[in-house]
């Protein structure tokens, strides 16, 4: 499938609400597999990222792509079921910021999701650390929620350039 523009800050189709998935289809598959084309280019062009959510390819439709090196796998109609009260704060950035910049976000260290696979089937699954911070930046996408909605501090927001010797690259 084609490389899709990733929307970038200031667009306003990434302030919308995605919509839920009723249909099981080729549609569906070509969005995902459209994710995944996206998702790995941005991954080879800029050597980062994990995951990408469909508003951010301009599809309003409640669904993640989730590319790691040892785990790829989409998942529809996510839902945060359950959450731990315990946070932590990380650096968070986005596709849509072209990885220009990072913001300190606080979120939870454990969270549990009910999603639907491609072919429709109901998972439940805990995600815990970084991968539960991917998966709550990726869900907070299908409702308009960006992290620089985070933002409550000057101070929190730093370039690319100052996130790299902070995490020494």
């Amino acid at each position: 499938m084609p490389v899709k523009e990733i929307l970038l800050l200031g667009n306003p189709v990434l302030r919308e609400k995605s919509n839920h998935i009723a249909d099981f289809d080729s549609q569906l598959d070509n969005i995902i597999a459209d994710l995944r084309d996206t998702l790995i280019d941005f991954q080879n062009r800029k050597k980062t990222g994990r995951g990408i959510a469909a508003p951010q390819i301009g599809i309003l439709k409640k669904i993640v792509y989730i590319h790691l090196s040892d785990r790829s796998f989409a998942l529809v109609n996510p839902e945060i079921i359950d959450k731990s009260t315990e946070t932590f704060e990380v650096w968070d950035s986005c596709f849509s910021f072209n990885v220009a910049f990072y913001i300190l976000t606080k979120r939870h260290k454990t969270i549990t999701i009910k999603y639907q696979t491609q072919t429709s089937e109901t998972i439940i699954e805990t995600f815990k650390g970084d991968l539960s911070e991917l998966l709550q930046h990726e869900i907070d996408h299908l409702h308009g929620i960006l992290s620089t909605d985070y933002l409550k501090d000057k101070d929190q927001i730093i370039m690319r350039e100052e996130y790299e010797k902070l995490v020494k690259y």
